[in-house]
Parts: structure tokens; sequence; C-alpha cells
């Protein structure tokens, strides 16, 4: 008999993946060894493997399958655009219809005083947008010297070279000689390990003055922007106390320092506000976008500008050389327009608001009764929960910092949910159909692998608390 594996075999895929797939975010040595896990279908809330699990998408893919999985109107769509225009690009005086109208669908839903959009393949590419249209603007306006952005520690803002660099993610500026020149980061707002005996009010408002001094060592004639999350995704979920984000805009307003709103994550729907921004009461010169737009069903991305910078950029900018083969590509855009019909019929931001979003964070919240959990915190339909030996001190474990988190991840894909690891936390972000039942199914698997971590720490000795540094201090 041959040994050769059956093409339709998890081990045929694995070998397939292993000699030929370079994963992004991985050890390819070391997860060669362990053995991909291969989805092969997804239907609603849940997600299919090769040797016939479901699982829960509590991740909702990559945070973008806002509406679900197997949505057949978003796919009959891009077929039905495929086969009138497959593709033409919008460069030379030239446009078509899809990209046209997804444009003015996307400022009918923007925050007000936002109606021009610039198309992209995804968010790196936004970010990159940014960094060139936002010193590009300011060079039109007789202001070339004012190019600096700042950024802020543990964001995440994509994986080129541009938006990387804007990013604040350590282990990404070890590799390729990050940061390029003209960034500075500062303070995070992220009170749960970084608060020290500071309350949440009082952390809030010191993270931010943290931008407004940056500003001003720099030179407010010398910055560009500041970009930020509304709430920083990839970074832990991290929800800043109330009072950050109308701080942050009143010091950017003051110093004549664009505010750009990076809604790769938060935007269309995530927090309960089509962007979340709106959630966070701010008003941004910029958002950038992806992910939600077209539930992922596409690639799509792109940069929403506000009047005050797209009417300086078109009346003294001329040509803007920057641009992407697939800026606004039709199967994209016609995919986002067939979304956001599904989000407006179904009401779905509203959904998140008032009826799926109170309800999960309802029961997410109780959470934080577990021994293993300090806080739990989740806005319309992204949460966290940090893990802990210690929670009247909020302490950290003394192992290396992510096992705990790698371990309880494991054991959360093995009972059926997607949950990912940050540090020593566990983040979620589901689809928006997500249903009261299917909730309650959600939260009885968290608690069961909350369980099973404990007993894991327990019995390797890793309950052992080890004290935080106080930012501040």
């Amino acid at each position: 008999m041959s040994s050769t594996p059956l093409s339709n075999s998890t081990a045929h895929w694995r070998a397939l993946d292993a000699a030929h797939h370079l994963h992004p975010f991985s050890d390819t040595k070391a997860l060669n060894a362990e053995g991909v896990r291969v989805i092969t279908r997804a239907e609603g809330v849940y997600v299919y493997d090769s040797d016939g699990n479901k699982i829960l998408d509590g991740m909702s893919g990559l945070w973008c399958s806002q509406v679900g999985h197997g949505r057949g109107d978003i796919v009959d769509a891009i077929a039905a655009q495929l086969r009138q225009l497959d593709y033409y690009n919008t460069f030379f005086k030239t446009t078509h219809p899809a990209a046209a109208e997804l444009a003015a669908a996307i400022c009918e839903v923007a925050p007000e005083g936002m109606n021009h959009v610039f198309f992209t393949s995804g968010g790196s590419e936004a970010v990159d947008t940014v960094l060139r249209l936002v010193r590009h603007y300011w060079a039109s306006m007789g202001r070339p010297q004012k190019s600096i952005f700042i950024s802020r520690k543990n964001a995440y803002h994509g994986s080129t070279v541009g938006g990387a660099s804007l990013g604040g993610m350590g282990p990404m500026h070890a590799q390729g000689g990050l940061p390029i020149p003209g960034i500075i980061h500062v303070q995070q707002p992220y009170w749960w390990a970084e608060g020290g005996t500071m309350d949440r009010e009082e952390f809030g408002l010191y993270a931010a003055r943290e931008v407004a001094r940056a500003i001003d060592e720099a030179g407010p004639e010398n910055v560009a922007a500041f970009i930020g999350e509304p709430i920083q995704g990839a970074g832990g979920v991290i929800i800043p106390p109330a009072n950050y984000w109308p701080e942050v805009e009143k010091i950017c307003r003051e110093r004549d320092v664009l505010l750009v709103c990076d809604e790769v994550i938060c935007g269309f729907g995530r927090t309960g506000e089509w962007f979340g921004s709106q959630f966070m009461g701010v008003k941004p010169d910029l958002i950038t976008f992806a992910k939600g737009i077209t539930s992922g069903y596409f690639p799509l991305g792109g940069v929403i500008v506000g009047d005050r910078v797209a009417e300086g950029f078109i009346e003294h900018g001329g040509d803007f050389n920057h641009g992407y083969t697939y800026s606004g590509h039709p199967g994209g855009c016609a995919a986002a327009l067939a979304n956001l019909k599904i989000m407006h019929e179904e009401k779905l931001v509203a959904r998140v608001k008032h009826d799926i979003g109170p309800y999960l964070q309802d029961r997410w919240l109780k959470l934080a009764d577990h021994p293993l959990v300090g806080e739990a915190r989740m806005v319309g339909l992204i949460g966290a929960l940090e893990l802990t030996p210690d929670k009247a001190t909020r302490a950290a474990f003394a192992a290396e910092e992510g096992t705990v988190g790698l371990i309880c991840r494991d054991f959360s894909f093995r009972e059926g949910l997607v949950m990912r690891a940050v540090r020593d936390g566990m983040i979620l972000a589901p689809p928006f159909t997500l249903s009261h039942a299917e909730a309650d199914e959600l939260v009885g698997i968290a608690w069961k692998v909350l369980d099973l971590t404990y007993a894991e720490l327990k019995r390797r000795g890793l309950l052992v608390p080890v004290p935080r540094i106080d930012a501040a201090a």
C-alpha cells in the first residue's frame, strides 16, 4: 500500500503547507513540527476543520467577519461584478460604478465632515497611505517641516514598513531596521498593566498628556499627526479610560496636529457605533479602514479623509503620486456594497449596541469571578480577559510573558472556541450575527477553558505573582 497521503486528508494538506507555505507571524520551524490546523469551511459563526471539528469563531476570522460566514448575497455580488467587469484600475482619469458608489456609501455612514475616500487593498496599505497623504498635505499647505508622527507603544498599525514603524510593537521593530525616522512612540492608555497606583481617570489624563509632552518636545511646528486605534486591538483590546480620547483630541487641536483614528478593527460597527471614534466622542481628520468593510469576503481597505484635509489637498496638492494596482478593485467594491446592504437591512450596528452587545457583555464580565481572571472588559463586541495569579495587585506571572496565554489559547481551540492570546490575556471579537444561545455557548466554553488553564498552571507551579512596573514611576 502506498504511503502517500490522500489528497483530501489533513496529513496531505499539512505536508503541502510545511513544504511551501510561509505563515505570517509564525516560527516556521516550530509550526511545521507541530502541524497546522486546516480550516475547510465556515457557516454563520462557526468554522470547521479538516478533521470535522466545529469551532465557534470568537475572533471573526481576523477581526473582520461582521456579518458572519457563508453569506451568499456577498458571494453572488462579487461573482456578478466580476462577470461584468473583472478588473480595471482607478488611475489615469478612470473610475467604475462600484468604486464611485462605494465611496458615497462609506461617506454616508462616516462621521460628519468626512466626505472623501482613498481605496487600498487592506489596512496596512491604508496606514501607509495616511503616512504619505498627511505629509503631502502639510507640504502642499507650505509647511513641509510638519512631518513627525506621534504614535503609541504597543499599537498595531499593520506590517508594511510604514505601518510597522507607526505601530509600537517591539518584536516588529527588532526586525528589518524599524522604525523609520520621523516617528515618536508614547505611553499607551493601558491601565491594567501600567496604571500602577493611579485610578483609571487619573491614568487616562496621564497617558493623554504624554502625547502633549511628545508634541511639545518635538515642536508643534514639526508634528504632522497623532495616530491611534480607538481601542488597541492586537495590543490586547486595550479600552482607554473615558477621558483619554477627548483629552488627546483637545491636545491635537490646540497644537494644530492632525488626528488620525486607525479604525481597521473598530470601524464598521465593532463598538456599537459605525466607527470607534464616534464611540469615544472624538472627530478625527482621517480614518483608516479595512476588515469589516467587506466582512473579509474580499481584500479592501482605505482612508476616509475629512473635509479640511481633502480641501487643502485638492486645492493645493497637485498630483498625489501614490496608489495601488487594486485601489478600488471592482470585486472588492461589490463585496463591500453587498456587506453594507446586509448591515443596514439587518440593523447589525444597532444590534451590537442594543442587543447582542449588552447580552454578551453581561455574561463576559462575569468571567471576572473566575480565580484566574483579574479583569474582564468589553465594548460592543470586542473584549478581553486579563489573566493573573493575584487579582488584588494585578500581578504578572513568574513564567516568561505569553506562556500562560498560549496555554489558555490551546485549551480554547481544543474545546471549540477561537480566542486569541495576547501576552497573558485572551481577546475576543465575534461576528455581529452571534445569537443569544451562541453567546451562552461561548461564555460556557470560556469558563471551562479557564478552569482547565488554572488546573494546568497549578500543576506546573506557574501561579507565582510578579509585581508590575508602574508606568509613571
